[in-house]
């Protein structure tokens, strides 16, 4: 079948392009660099003439908050409307654990309105929520470092590799609509602030992690449990030590 991948050419968008088309299927990149914008429609329509299936893995390229509530906002608007207007019979879309209970943060506001047009759209659709990649523990100590030590709350974590979240995002999208959300995760729960420490000693980063109780997570307050998935999320393969001995 023909899928149409939207950021298609990003880190995850390349990897399940790829896995999509190991198993026979059409997988089409679709990024601006490939002439496909989804805020200006450039490209979109033509990309999705003949596509069973539209996979939208794209990412606003600004977290401030304005900038990623216009962003989500239009471009799932754009693709909405596009897909129907193709035939497209399977609207999917990555999004995050956690979301609904991260409304304090103006990057997840952005991730909750894209969810809710497509819950509003009356296309059959599957969303994912995905627990945070192994790729972006750097970027959680970077966001989290008060003058120069790392400051994070001892909350449940399950992060997962981006291989695994293409994979399972591939699943998703080549089955039938869940209409609703599929939560996938990784094979292994840490304390978020272990799991930095330990990531961070092993790249060689002096950063001193600092267990807070009081600490965010991007800014948010958050429970035990809020960035885990529950007990009936796809788990993945790869683990912490497997993907750190890839690296």
């Amino acid at each position: 079948m023909k899928v149409v991948v939207i950021g298609g050419t990003g880190l995850i968008g390349s990897k399940l392009v790829t896995k999509l088309g190991e198993h026979g299927h059409e997988a089409v990149p679709a990024a601006p660099d490939t002439g496909v914008n989804t805020i200006t429609k450039e490209g979109l329509p033509e990309a999705l003439e003949g596509a069973a299936v539209v996979v939208d893995v794209s990412n606003s390229p600004s977290f401030d908050e304005a900038a990623v509530v216009e962003f989500f906002g239009t471009s799932t608007t754009n693709l909405l409307e596009c897909a129907a207007k193709a035939g497209v019979g399977h609207y999917v879309a990555l999004s995050v654990v956690g979301t609904e209970q991260l409304s304090n943060s103006g990057y997840f506001r952005g991730k909750a309105i894209q969810e809710r047009l497509i819950r509003e759209s009356g296309r059959p659709y599957s969303i994912v929520h995905a627990t945070q990649f192994f790729e972006f523990v750097k970027a959680i100590a970077d966001f989290s470092t008060i003058d120069g030590e790392v400051h994070l709350p001892p909350v449940l974590f399950q992060p997962m590799a981006a291989d695994d979240v293409a994979a399972g995002v591939g699943r998703v999208a080549v089955g039938q609509p869940v209409n609703g959300i599929r939560e996938i995760g990784g094979p292994e729960q840490f304390r978020l602030d272990e799991l930095v420490r330990n990531a961070l000693a092993a790249k060689g980063d002096p950063r001193k992690v600092i267990t807070d109780d009081n600490a965010g997570y991007s800014g948010v307050r958050v429970n035990e449990r809020t960035l885990v998935p529950g007990p009936d999320a796809w788990l993945g393969e790869i683990t912490v030590k497997m993907w750190l001995a890839q690296q």
